[in-house]
């Protein structure tokens, strides 16, 4: 593989006004702040150039030594979406009757999943996020990754930040283990399934948990110098 000489070029970099940074900043928590993982999603059709622009939006998250680790595979056929329920319940049904401690059981009750996962074919959309283990030549070598755990995690952050941006919802699903989504969706072996995403309107009735987020001073330390 032949590296690129280092090419710098000017940065583009809009300075806005104390004004604007602080309204941007509070109406994109507000935006945030009511996001919710939606399991009741109505099987209304979601155009393919919005699921193109999250994939976009996605590719320009930070990467180790910008190998851009991840494969989005995105998913409307009705058979595979139904080849995808049934193996993720399969799995699904192994983890909540053997696999899983009862702590763990626990944890999830206030959450109120369980093992089947009907929405996987509800949804007009199902993408999934591989994570490259490593890359591979033109002439088949390969290319080390760097950094790909922590790279697939921003890019799928902000995944899901530009999913509820646009006005849609989604669920972080993943189950375990989750190979099957090599076959069902004809994956290379270096990559592995990383995070599954059903997409879609919610239900008209949809419900949610009834869950509080941690208040900003038990998440953050502030370790300020002298002022």
């Amino acid at each position: 593989m032949t590296l690129s000489p280092y090419q710098p070029q000017p940065l583009y970099f809009e300075r806005l006004a104390l004004a604007d940074m602080m309204a941007r900043a509070e109406a994109f928590y507000e935006l945030m702040d009511r996001r919710r993982s939606v399991r009741f999603f109505s099987d209304e059709p979601v155009p393919r150039v919005l699921i193109e622009r999250a994939i976009q939006t996605a590719s320009t998250a930070p990467s180790g030594a910008h190998r851009q680790p991840w494969r989005f595979v995105a998913v409307s056929d009705p058979v595979l979406k139904r080849q995808i329920r049934e193996a993720a319940e399969e799995e699904e049904r192994e983890s909540y009757h053997g696999r899983m401690s009862d702590e763990w059981l626990e944890a999830l009750a206030p959450i109120g999943t369980d093992w089947q996962k009907p929405f996987l074919e509800i949804v007009p959309w199902i993408v999934v996020c591989f994570a490259e283990n490593y890359g591979v030549g033109v002439q088949g070598e390969k290319i080390k990754n760097y950094y790909v755990q922590e790279s697939c995690g921003i890019a799928c952050g902000m995944f899901i930040s530009a999913i509820h941006q646009m006005g849609l919802a989604t669920l972080t699903h993943t189950p375990s283990p989750m190979r099957f989504l090599n076959n069902i969706l004809r994956r290379p072996a270096h990559e592995r399934p990383y995070i599954l995403f059903p997409i879609g309107f919610p239900a008209d009735d949809a419900t949610v948990p009834d869950l509080e987020r941690k208040p900003l001073d038990a998440v953050v330390q502030w370790n300020l110098g002298e002022e």
